[in-house]
């Protein structure tokens, strides 16, 4: 397995996969971590469920001046395309990429999944525990930066 890879994360404004509100993104290039990307995005009306709201704390007024998905989508896709990308709880994010995606009719990139949920088998929260990795539990990139230590550990770095 490469010690190449992308760790991501995705928060949402509401019950729909399609209204992510942050992404976390961490590229890690031979067992190193190389570049971090946090960045807030305006979901669709920037609507959001209180339930969502108090899982990660963000609200209308953190994104009301954030870019859409869709323009942020270009400094996303290299980072994504013909990569392996990793993300805790994969049915989730991948589906919230796949979904918004659609939503904004922008083309599906090519790209490896794998899942540390799969992989441990239990919860981000827990494994950070465990492994003394730090955690601001629903900051994307927090979760991607967890994600990433222990895709790496799994991996034997």
């Amino acid at each position: 397995m490469s010690h190449t890879f992308t760790a991501i994360d995705f928060e949402t404004a509401q019950g729909k996969r399609w209204s992510i509100c942050q992404v976390g993104l961490v590229r890690v290039e031979n067992g190193r971590v190389t570049e971090q990307l946090n960045k807030l995005v305006c979901p669709p009306d920037n609507f959001y469920h209180p339930m969502n709201t108090g899982i990660h704390g963000i609200a209308p007024h953190h994104t009301r001046n954030a870019p859409a998905f869709a323009a942020l989508w270009p400094e996303l896709q290299p980072f994504i395309q013909n990569q392996t990308v990793v993300a805790h709880n994969g049915a989730f994010d991948f589906s919230c990429l796949r979904q918004t995606l659609d939503y904004y009719s922008l083309t599906h990139p090519d790209y490896q999944q794998a899942c540390t949920l799969k992989i441990y088998k239990k919860g981000l929260a827990e494994l950070c525990r465990e492994h003394k990795i730090k955690l601001n539990h629903h900051d994307a990139l927090s979760d991607a930066l967890a994600c990433a230590e222990l895709y790496l550990r799994h991996l034997g770095n």
